[in-house]
Parts: structure tokens; C-alpha cells; sequence
């Protein structure tokens, strides 16, 4: 893809700020490919503007960035292309008891499905404005800048878009029930102790694996109960989050991680399932080091 000459000092500056304006893309929009073409085109029209005339480039292309997602998600042009490998590697983990990054203590799970399947329900304006300023902290009148309202118009339109994530969350529960049903179900899976199983299993529970050989997804609670073997050996690891859920990591002796597990948990009961059991694709997750 063609982009800015790395020896150009506005080349320079702008490839400061590229990464984060990815970010703002991705979130606003859900898909790392439309990200990386509102990117491109924000370097466009900075190489076609008189650069003296931007006083605070990072606030310029974040506003560039912004209108043009605006308009992707206005015209309906978003593309939702998560391949496997791409929605594996954005997982943040994080230990229990490590602090959790800023994003992840507002969203919860900032960059995971749940939360683009919430934002999804949002019209354009309130998820720009919900991702601008309750992500990335860009203030109301700028926000206001690029949605054409004012900063007073703008924080209520984004107290408006973040009533309406969190009513969309609450039906998960809170975290330390969601900590008790993943340890409930754990401890069942490791004593083989089968009804309990189907106590904390959603019916049409989904458990996806992934393997060497590739995804192996089994559906339904009784199907679930009969291979969460898996889940089992990993109740001897460490207790994390990841993406904003409950979460398990295991290492081998040498400090290699052997295994992931990530829950999804409903009012009281796990209503998914991903475990990464590959040692290439843990390899290219950022994960925490052994304790």
C-alpha cells in the first residue's frame, strides 16, 4: 500500500501518530481492514493540506479520521472481516492480579465481539462519539467538531450512547459471579463431576477449540460436559481476563503457555467457551509471563 516517504519530517509526524489513529478506526468500525483504509486516506488528504495551517496535527487527523469513519459507517461501506488470526491476537490478558489496562476497565471488553455486536445497535453519531470520548478521551468540542453539534450537544449524545452499552452488558452479571460460575465449572470439569456441569452450562452453550489442525466447536450443554476435559487441566492455571471476561492461562515447567481459556458468562451461566490449546497461534498471543 503506498503511504508517506519515511524521510518527510510531516511523513515523520504523521507515522507518530499512525498507530493510534488505526486504533480509533478499529474501534469506530470493527474491522482492521476498513481501519487501515480510513489511515490511508487521512495521509492523503494531509499530504494534499498546508501543513502550516494545522496548529495540533494529533487533534487534525484525529478529526480527519473520525469523519471518515463517520461516513464509512453513515454510507454503510464497513466491512466486518475478522479472520481467526487477527481476532485471537487482539485478546488482551491480563493476571487477576495485575492491574487491567485503561480501556479494558472502561469497556470491559474493548476490542472483543460482544462489545462491536453492542456498539453495532448504536446509530453512527453516538458510536463515534461513545469511542472518541470514552476511549480515547477526545474532548466534547472537538467530537462536536467533526457531528456538526455543539460540546454541550455531544456530551449528551455520548451519555445517551454509553446508557445504552451498559444496559446492553448487564445481562452478563458482574464479575465476581462470573468468577464463581467459571471456578464452579472448572472444578466439575477436573472431578469429572457431570451434572454440575450442566448446572453452570448454558443449553446451547457454544465450546470452541482451536487446535493444530484447526477450530473444533461443539454446541449444546450436555455435548460441552462430555469433552470439557480440556477445561479441566487448565483449572491448575492462573486466573486472568481476558478481553473484559474470566479467563485461564497455563504454562508448561519451561514457562510456554500451554493452554488459553476464555468464558462468556450470562446471569449465571457460561454461555461460551474458547479454549487455544495451538501452540503457534498462543505464540503470536500476547500474553502474560508465568507466576
Amino acid at each position: 500500500m503506498p503511504g508517506p516517504h519515511p524521510t518527510d519530517p510531516i511523513a515523520d509526524a504523521f507515522e507518530s501518530h499512525r498507530d493510534r489513529l488505526r486504533a480509533v478506526a478499529h474501534r469506530v468500525l470493527g474491522s482492521q481492514a476498513d481501519a487501515e483504509d480510513v489511515v490511508q486516506e487521512a495521509w492523503l488528504r494531509l499530504s494534499r493540506q498546508d501543513t502550516d495551517t494545522i496548529h495540533n496535527l494529533g487533534g487534525w487527523l484525529t478529526t480527519v479520521v473520525g469523519r471518515i469513519s463517520l461516513d464509512a459507517l453513515r454510507s454503510g461501506r464497513t466491512r466486518r472481516e475478522v479472520s481467526l488470526d487477527d481476532e485471537l491476537t487482539a485478546f488482551t490478558v491480563t493476571l487477576d492480579d495485575a492491574p487491567a489496562p485503561e480501556e479494558l476497565v472502561l469497556l470491559g471488553d474493548s476490542v472483543g465481539l460482544a462489545l462491536l455486536t453492542v456498539l453495532d445497535s448504536l446509530r453512527p453519531d453516538e458510536r463515534l462519539a461513545f469511542v472518541l470520548h470514552d476511549v480515547f478521551a477526545v474532548p466534547f468540542a472537538e467530537i462536536g467538531t467533526i457531528l456538526g453539534k455543539s460540546a454541550d450537544s455531544t456530551k449528551m449524545l455520548t451519555s445517551r450512547a454509553r446508557r445504552k452499552v451498559q444496559a446492553a452488558q448487564l445481562p452478563e452479571c458482574d464479575g465476581r459471579r462470573q468468577r464463581e460460575v467459571v471456578h464452579a465449572f472448572l472444578g466439575a470439569a477436573r472431578d469429572g463431576r457431570f451434572e454440575e456441569l450442566l448446572q453452570v452450562l448454558h443449553p446451547e452453550v457454544k465450546f470452541t477449540v482451536h487446535t493444530p489442525n484447526g477450530p473444533f466447536v461443539t454446541l449444546g450443554a450436555t455435548e460441552v460436559a462430555t469433552r470439557a476435559q480440556v477445561a479441566g487441566s487448565a483449572a491448575r492455571g492462573h486466573a486472568v481476563t481476558v478481553n473484559g471476561h474470566p479467563g485461564v492461562v497455563s504454562w508448561s515447567e519451561d514457562g510456554a503457555p500451554l493452554s488459553l481459556l476464555a468464558f462468556t458468562v450470562a446471569c449465571g451461566r457460561i454461555t461460551a467457551i474458547t479454549a487455544v490449546i495451538d501452540p503457534a497461534k498462543l505464540a503470536l498471543m500476547d500474553l502474560p509471563t508465568p507466576v
